[in-house]
């Protein structure tokens, strides 16, 4: 599922779902996306029209995202499908495995759907995405930002609408058989939401070996 660098070695599970589940346009920033929230950007916190836990979830999640969206703002197609190297990611493509985490832990989390049983119309857009790896390498090009970001709207959108039907005793609720153990919904999405925290500082790294990118600390 995903690439070892996403997760500490508890969580290294998530290599072994990925070999599971590998075999079965406007201006990007005229406005911000429908989900962001932006008045209350900088207010972690509860959230009108979800309960109190869960708002704040989402208070974390929509930060993070924006830093996500500054850290790309402007990329060109070029930029977009630079290799650093024969063993790195895309920053193309590792936005489109962000968007890939949100859709597997939405499909598990809100489908109680195994990891292992992803739907068929998930590993059709996302399975690449979401192992990244030389096969991301070799198809994940091409895209403009547009591309990325609609992606990462459709799958973000979807996440914020279920968060709206469910409470703060759906967000506790434990599943014990979990790959790495008893885990609550609310740890599963903290861990998207620092995964892409994880991502972003990749991003940035690229970012900075970029032609004509600023020498840091400018």
């Amino acid at each position: 599922m995903f690439p070892g660098e996403c997760a500490p070695t508890r969580r290294s599970f998530l290599k072994s779902a990925a070999a599971m589940t590998a075999g079965i346009s406007a201006s990007s920033f005229a406005a911000p996306p429908a989900y962001s929230e932006e008045a209350e950007l900088h207010i972690v916190g509860p959230r009108k029209g979800y309960s109190p836990q869960i708002g704040t979830l989402v208070s974390m999640m929509v930060f993070m995202r924006s830093q996500v969206l500054a850290s790309v703002k402007g990329m060109t197609q070029k930029d977009l499908d630079f290799l650093f190297d024969d063993k790195a990611n895309t920053i193309g493509a590792l936005l489109h495995h962000i968007a890939a985490a949100d859709r597997i832990f939405h499909i598990n989390t809100f489908q109680n759907t195994p990891f292992n049983q992803m739907p068929t119309d998930f590993q059709d857009k996302f399975g690449v995405a979401l192992s990244l790896g030389e096969p991301a390498r070799k198809t994940i090009k091409g895209h403009d930002l547009d591309f990325y970001l609609n992606l990462l709207t459709e799958t973000r959108e979807k996440t914020f609408a279920e968060f709206r039907k469910r409470d703060d005793a759906w967000l506790a609720a434990v599943d014990k058989d979990f790959p790495w153990g008893a885990t609550n919904n609310h740890c599963k999405w903290f861990h998207v939401c620092e995964h892409e925290s994880n991502h972003n500082g990749q991003i940035k790294l690229i970012k900075s070996r970029l032609s004509g990118a600023k020498p840091a600390g400018e």
